[in-house]
């Protein structure tokens, strides 16, 4: 906490406040990879949620240019999230419509802001460092798993599904397996291209290369991957890619349409049921993406949960209104921002240009783009957020730390991020308990007189280890319980306590407390 509250008073300086010179130098090229690391993951997640491609987009615009403007966390990037797509498929057909899901999202954008207002976001503050690094690590893993199949031309899941079992009744090994002994020889040769490049750009950047500091590797990924598909169809034509369900697909200007919400379904019960599902959904999702993005930004800046929650609620307001997706808080497109450097939320309002431009000018070009070559781009990121040195690191801190983060990890590649955290979470706070519950109470003894003394504050947790304590004193003895270290004692202990005075007559045992009656009376 302290090395976060140092590194964030240097932003004071002006180092990392948004400028022309940050924004050239680091938020540009950053905000360039979030582009095109978010653009058909937008695509992918409106396609899954039911919902029209358009949506996608208009989320990815909102997440970007509103709710970057408004956060407060410099590297966060938000959009929709692979998290609702189940909700927003059943809010769809649950509503009716559409436009009543949109009236829907318009009401849980303000449930956020009041969320925000009450505090609420203050519950991310108590998930336990293992499990949030767990959660990054696990992020890692299943990007890596799910890019796989994309990188060897097999695109039957959609871009930005982290569920380990799939629409299609597959799942991620199994589509891993599939796509393996059935590989997409142009989709091999581009992604295997683009992860070479990438590696070596990565190497180049860090030996000081200023053409390699000043050109995105992944936007020389997606050249190339456009590049070497084309010259596929001239030299090799079986091997070019050109069915659409292996490129991006932008809709094209002549197909977008705004879809307004239906607020006269306001009076409908099942829009409200609807409206606080995502609120909380989104804020939770939402909380934990930016824990984990203060973790990982290298500056180590601490973000506002509070003025995040609100930012959000009015990003869902402004998305629903004209006919885009629930937003939040994405913890890919976010590790993206960070591995490509950027510095400012400038990173992220540009991509959201970046995301309203392409749409509007450029669909055609961009639909060129091989889904091969932004997997490989995908892989890197996430090789970055599970690299082997993190999980012997963990290890070298102890089952303590170690076993919430494993846990962690492998339930959310084994279901989904919420469910995962979850029982990340559980194994964290029982390991809690367990520290708490050790070492409470010492007890020492000489000849009939015992002196039992609670080492720190006592709750419920210690009332199994003070009965068994209590129970292992002798007959015919004197006990002293001293409660002068705690500064707080639950209403249970003192009741042990007092259970515990009631029956020490019947085995001749003289009870002696020291400041933990007064407290009650």
């Amino acid at each position: 906490m302290l090395e976060k509250t140092t590194k964030s008073v240097s932003t004071s300086s002006g180092k990392l406040d948004p400028s022309w010179d940050n924004f050239v130098k680091y938020d540009a090229p950053a905000g360039l990879v979030v582009f095109l690391v978010a653009m058909p993951l937008c695509l992918g997640i409106a396609l899954a949620s039911g919902a029209p491609l358009f949506a996608g987009i208009i989320a990815g615009i909102v997440g970007g240019i509103v709710v970057g403007g408004l956060s407060g966390s410099a590297v966060s990037v938000s959009g929709p999230a692979a998290g609702l797509t189940i909700i927003v498929l059943t809010a769809i057909q649950t509503t009716g419509s559409f436009k009543a899901f949109l009236a829907a999202v318009v009401l849980a954008g303000g449930m956020q802001i009041l969320l925000g207002l009450a505090g609420a976001g203050a519950i991310g503050d108590y998930v336990p460092n293992s499990v949030i690094k767990g959660m990054l690590a696990a992020i890692g893993l299943v990007i890596i798993l799910k890019q796989i199949p994309h990188a060897l031309g097999r695109d039957k899941d959609y871009e930005g599904d982290f569920s380990f079992f799939e629409a299609s009744g597959a799942n991620t090994f199994t589509d891993v397996l599939t796509s393996i002994l059935n590989p997409g020889e142009g989709a091999v040769v581009i992604s295997f291209l683009s992860l070479a490049v990438l590696i070596f750009w990565d190497y180049w950047s860090a030996k000081g290369s200023k053409f390699a500091l000043m050109v995105p590797g992944p936007l020389v990924v997606v050249v190339l991957g456009i590049t070497v598909n084309n010259a596929f169809g001239i030299f090799v034509p079986w091997m070019k890619l050109t069915d659409p369900v292996h490129m991006v697909q932008l809709p094209m200007v002549s197909d977008l349409q705004f879809t307004l919400p239906d607020f006269t379904k306001f009076a409908d019960p099942t829009i409200w049921t609807v409206a606080l599902t995502i609120a909380i959904v989104a804020s939770i999702e939402t909380l934990l993406s930016i824990e984990a993005g203060d973790r990982i930004d290298p500056f180590r800046r601490l973000t506002s949960s509070r003025r995040e929650l609100m930012a959000q609620g009015v990003g869902n307001i402004a998305s629903g209104l004209v006919g885009g997706l629930p937003v939040t808080s994405v913890i890919v497109r976010t590790s993206a921002n960070v591995s490509s450097g950027g510095r400012t939320k400038m990173a992220t309002i540009f991509h959201g240009v970046l995301l309203l431009v392409a749409v509007l000018a450029v669909p055609q070009y961009l639909n060129w783009t091989p889904l091969a070559s932004l997997a490989a781009v995908l892989i890197m990121v996430g090789y970055k957020l599970t690299k082997p040195k993190i999980y012997t690191s963990m290890l070298k801190l102890g089952w303590e730390q170690f076993l919430p983060f494993i846990v962690t990890v492998v339930a959310i590649v084994f279901t989904d991020l919420l469910k995962g955290v979850v029982i990340g979470l559980v194994v964290g706070v029982l390991f809690v308990i367990r520290a708490n519950h050790r070492a409470a109470i010492s007890v020492v003894s000489q000849g009939d007189w015992y002196l039992m003394r609670f080492n720190k504050d006592m709750t419920f947790v210690n009332k199994s280890e003070l009965r068994t304590k209590l129970n292992e004193v002798p007959e015919n003895t004197t006990v002293m319980i001293d409660g002068t270290k705690a500064v707080y004692i639950d209403r249970d202990i003192f009741e042990v306590v007092e259970d515990f005075q009631r029956s020490a007559p019947y085995k001749n045992i003289k009870v002696e407390v020291k400041r933990i009656d007064d407290r009650w009376r």
